[in-house]
């Protein structure tokens, strides 16, 4: 990810997060934004970019965000590809919770899913790498470690002309790391915290991009299913820039993105 473009990302959920303590920002325009997105397709939040804001808002009970272990099996590669974002976020989750054996256990899962996708060798030494940083406590540098991962990932399937893929990876990312803020938020309701899903904008960003997939992969059903439930979520999160969700709002977007999730995780689909 380029400077400019974190930056840009990071100013966005920060200026939702000003009465939480954080420095004042201006909000980035839905104009704004959108340009900043068209420059840069992973102006998309990373999962820790997500988590990282919710923190500034209070203690989160990150062991809490667990969920159980997904297939490692599946066939289908933009099944795999979105599985292979969520558990990115869940590597993002064991991090926050200072978890070094589920650090461990997610990294082994998602460099079985990378190497389903033909990505490069050079993941299993991120995988090492991993492994060491999670047996001897060092935090923050497994953060960076799993960014590099993801970055790692990435890279490896644009020089595949795998662009589609990077696509699915990124939006499954966001999607469990929506998940996992919501379903936090609900626990600790917190109007500051709240406004960080006030992100119609960015919803609205991440079909676009879906429509810019080739035709046969976003035909296949899981894609249409997923891009069709994007739609029913950036309905709940356009919200008035002037009204928090309350916790009934946010309770819709976590039971609309828990579909979402759910579906890609569990949906058995041909090769």
């Amino acid at each position: 990810m380029t400077r400019l473009a974190k930056l840009a990302m990071l100013a966005f959920f920060a200026g939702v997060l000003v009465a939480a303590g954080a420095e004042e920002t201006g909000h980035l325009t839905a104009d704004q934004l959108a340009k900043a997105a068209r420059s840069d397709l992973i102006t998309i939040p990373t999962p820790g970019e997500l988590f990282a804001a919710l923190g500034k808002t209070g203690k989160t009970n990150w062991s809490g965000q667990y969920r159980g272990p997904i297939p490692v099996t599946y066939r289908n590669r933009a099944q795999i590809a979105l599985n292979l974002g969520g558990l990115i976020a869940d590597g993002f989750i064991a991090v926050e919770a200072k978890d070094g054996q589920q650090v461990k256990n997610i990294g082994s899962d998602i460099i079985k899913l990378a190497k389903a996708l033909g990505v490069s060798e050079k993941l299993l030494g991120r995988g090492n790498s991993i492994n060491e940083f999670a047996d001897n406590d060092e935090w923050d540098t497994l953060q960076e470690e799993l960014e590099a991962t993801q970055n790692e990932v990435k890279s490896s399937m644009q020089s595949h002309a795998d662009q589609d893929l990077v696509i699915l990876v990124t939006l499954g990312g966001w999607i469990r790391g929506t998940q996992v803020v919501t379903s936090a938020i609900i626990q600790r309701y917190d109007e500051r915290s709240a406004k960080v899903l006030r992100q119609p904008a960015l919803v609205h960003f991440m079909q676009s991009k879906i429509n810019e997939i080739s035709p046969e992969l976003r035909g296949e059903p899981l894609v249409k299913d997923v891009n069709e439930q994007l739609g029913e979520i950036e309905k709940l999160v356009s919200l008035p820039q002037s009204k928090a969700p309350t916790v009934e709002d946010v309770r819709k977007i976590n039971e609309s993105v828990g579909k979402v999730m759910t579906e890609i995780q569990s949906k058995e689909l041909p090769k």
